[in-house]
């Protein structure tokens, strides 16, 4: 474990293996900055449609025709159940999704979508979209290429840090 004044930086030796060295944090930082500044703007976008950051991704998680329990979404969405619940209250009453008792479990909720709460989501597909549009219309493909694939593995490294941590 690292104290609140260490930091560790990979470099390559003249062999080309990964080596640890000392540096102050520049991912960390830099990762923060791009998440809130992130949420922000689909903030704004999202307040165009009537919903709030989250609400996108609960709703993406949603099937036509499917219904998912409370705590599955809890677990895709990496929240507790009372938040999704809290969630849930505010899109059944924009009737976007409707919420129903487990026909083999009635202690178990189940979520699914409403024909409104479809065309939303498409609206959502829109949204991001638009934002990926806007944060990538200057790279280049090669360029997208290897952003999406470094940003795809701090994520996964992230993940599975946060997994062994629950």
């Amino acid at each position: 474990m690292l104290d609140q004044d260490s930091s560790i930086k990979l470099s390559r030796n003249s062999a080309g293996v990964a080596t640890q060295g000392h540096i102050d944090a520049r991912l960390v930082p830099t990762l923060l900055s791009i998440a809130k500044s992130t949420r922000a703007f689909l903030a704004l976008l999202l307040a165009e449609i009537d919903l709030h950051p989250g609400q996108d991704q609960l709703l993406h998680r949603l099937e036509p025709g499917e219904t998912v329990s409370v705590s599955m979404l809890a677990d895709q969405l990496a929240v507790r159940p009372s938040t999704v619940s809290k969630m849930l209250d505010r899109l059944i009453e924009k009737e976007l999704v409707v919420r129903a008792a487990n026909n083999r479990d009635a202690r178990r909720t189940m979520v699914a979508l409403t024909p409104r709460g479809e065309e939303i989501k498409q609206a959502v597909r829109r949204i991001w979209n638009r934002l990926e549009h806007e944060l990538t219309a200057s790279l280049s493909s090669t360029d997208m290429d290897r952003l999406i694939g470094a940003v795809e593995q701090v994520d996964d490294l992230l993940s599975v840090k946060l997994r062994r941590l629950r």
